[in-house]
């Protein structure tokens, strides 16, 4: 195949791109906005695509950000190929302040307390090895144990579904109308670039008809 890697890429240095890209998250970024200004479509459409990716990546329900992203933009009337682009702003450099900030806003909305040394990562993998040990539970004599995911849901998955709702719309909107005129002024700035060079390519066609019609 002419476009296959000469060398292919293993696993563990697929899993190491995951958390840190080829080029890093900055280099990343840049592509994600290239693509983005590109899509074929109005301001209006791509920008609520991106409102709906920057939002989903809010809600904790990690694994499901496309699809969530996807249906949103889908009842938005969005671009849905920008939403899935937009959830790139959830990334592991942004999924720890985000998390923060949706786990305070939510235990505040729901009147309860807020662990500050509360390791969010230890509990989504606790959660994790419930849903494992149980589901090989029911095919083995080993005794079901929900503790771990029931204190998840109730100290870190719903407050963090109640708390992302606030700062996503507040994150998703700052997005929106951000990105509304500066795509529309890509998109004038593009079309003028294409009508000038269709221009110019029409006036070295007509010399070279007028250089032949001479000869």
């Amino acid at each position: 195949m002419v476009f296959k890697r000469r060398t292919p890429k293993s696993w563990a240095l697929w899993a190491a791109h995951l958390v840190w890209p080829q080029g890093g998250w900055g280099r990343a970024a840049k592509y994600v906005k290239y693509r983005v200004r590109r899509l074929p479509d109005t301001p209006e459409r791509i920008s609520r695509g991106i409102f709906a990716g920057v939002f989903t990546t809010f809600t904790p329900f990690y694994g499901f950000h496309f699809f969530i992203a996807a249906g949103i933009a889908k009842v938005t009337r969005g671009n849905i190929l920008a939403s899935l682009m937009a959830t790139f702003f959830g990334n592991p450099l942004t999924y720890l302040p985000i998390g923060v900030i949706s786990l305070k806003t939510g235990h505040f909305l729901l009147g309860t307390e807020f662990e500050e040394d509360m390791n969010i990562g230890r509990r989504f993998a606790g959660a994790g090895r419930d849903l494992k040990d149980n589901f090989f539970a029911m095919f083995t004599d080993d005794r079901a144990d929900w503790h771990r995911l029931s204190g998840f849901y109730d100290e870190v998955f719903f407050p963090y579904m109640v708390g992302g709702i606030i700062p996503g719309l507040i994150a998703g909107g700052i997005s929106y109308y951000l990105s509304v005129p500066l795509i529309r002024a890509y998109q004038n700035r593009r079309k003028g670039r294409l009508k000038a060079k269709w221009a110019e390519h029409k006036r070295k066609k007509a010399v070279k008809s007028a250089e032949k019609s001479g000869l």
